[in-house]
């Protein structure tokens, strides 16, 4: 979704010359698709195909709404950039602030078993980058959502750092022990498979 609306507002009857705007996140929404398809093709129950089905349906209905609505009720490149870079902001910080919601059980476990270090650091550099981009543009859209992930990602960075040294070191024994939240993935799969 956050990628559909991008390659939207970076047309050119929404938002002249951003073509990298376009390219970068259609080549994200490509990926995405690819990686649906291949979730697709080794889900072997019914439900995880019809549940992803289901969520690009209501993507694509609610896409074509933004569209028609963009374009029926807005006539100028400045209001049509307007009212589409406000979703894509609302999206695109929805994203990049979903990795703290573990936050809280970083902070009370006082471990950073549970945030991955290289999702962090992308989150950081992701958001770096296209502010950068941003500034070079000025394209305020860009910068205010890309900004607080960039903001986002240096939070969780510094939780990383602050965390890391009480984390818990397993050892190998205990290496090929299940974490509680891989099981419930496995059993959520047997459901899909059944």
């Amino acid at each position: 979704m956050n990628c559909l609306f991008w390659v939207f507002y970076g047309l050119p009857i929404v938002k002249p010359d951003s073509i990298l705007v376009v390219t970068i996140n259609g080549i994200g929404l490509v990926m995405e698709l690819i990686y649906l398809a291949i979730f697709c093709l080794y889900d072997k129950g019914k439900k995880g195909r019809v549940q992803v089905a289901s969520w690009l349906a209501v993507e694509v209905v609610f896409l074509a709404g933004l569209v028609l609505a963009t374009l029926l009720g807005f006539h100028t490149h400045a209001k049509r950039t307007l009212f589409v870079g406000i979703f894509c902001d609302v999206f695109n910080v929805m994203m990049y602030t979903s990795p703290l919601a573990i936050m809280k059980k970083v902070i009370t476990t006082k471990s950073v078993e549970f945030m991955p270090l290289s999702l962090s650091l992308a989150n950081f550099a992701n958001g770096c980058i296209w502010t950068a981009y941003a500034l070079i543009k000025f394209d305020l859209f860009i910068l205010i959502s890309n900004g607080l992930g960039a903001l986002s990602g240096a939070v969780q960075l510094i939780l990383y750092a602050r965390y890391y040294s009480t984390t818990p070191k397993r050892s190998k024994d205990k290496a090929d022990v299940v974490k509680a939240s891989e099981i419930q993935l496995s059993g959520s799969n047997a459901e899909c498979r059944a």
